[in-house]
């Protein structure tokens, strides 16, 4: 399982020119599901993105957390993000899950981060052609996949 989270100062998630998501300061994860992944994969990941330090204190540092900043969450599913591209130019996406494998374990990680908040968290719709609109504070990107916790 394999996320991308960036650091905003406000996003939104627009399908089919309605608005189904919006938040000011807080995180937009794009998550990627690969055919072996597992509930101890999204819990790892909620953890380390509830916990991760990216706010700024107020000396200006990357020292407060998202569970700290009480920030707002939008999660994106994306299956690019398992494109490989090592032959050819087009990508293959192989390794990203099948819908009935992805859509069950988009769904817990939605729930496990939620509890792992205790807030609730917005989301784009999985499967759907979507417009992801963010203004990334920092910039702050971060790229984390769970197969490399060591």
């Amino acid at each position: 399982m394999r996320i991308v989270i960036q650091r905003v100062s406000e996003a939104s998630v627009v399908i089919d020119n309605s608005k189904v998501a919006t938040i000011q300061k807080g995180l937009v994860i794009l998550l990627g599901i690969e055919n072996d992944d597992s509930q101890e994969d999204i819990n790892w990941l909620c953890n380390k993105t509830a916990n991760l330090r990216i706010f700024p204190d107020d000396d200006g540092v990357m020292n407060i957390s998202l569970k700290v900043s009480e920030g707002d969450v939008i999660l994106v599913s994306q299956f690019t993000l398992h494109a490989s591209t090592k032959k050819g130019n087009r990508p293959s996406y192989i390794k990203a899950a099948k819908p009935n494998i992805a859509i069950p374990l988009y769904k817990a990680f939605i729930k496990t981060l939620q509890s792992t908040l205790g807030k609730s968290i917005q989301t784009g719709e999985f499967g759907a052609d979507m417009k992801v609109y963010l203004v990334n504070d920092g910039p702050v990107t971060i790229i984390i996949d769970s197969k490399n916790k060591e």
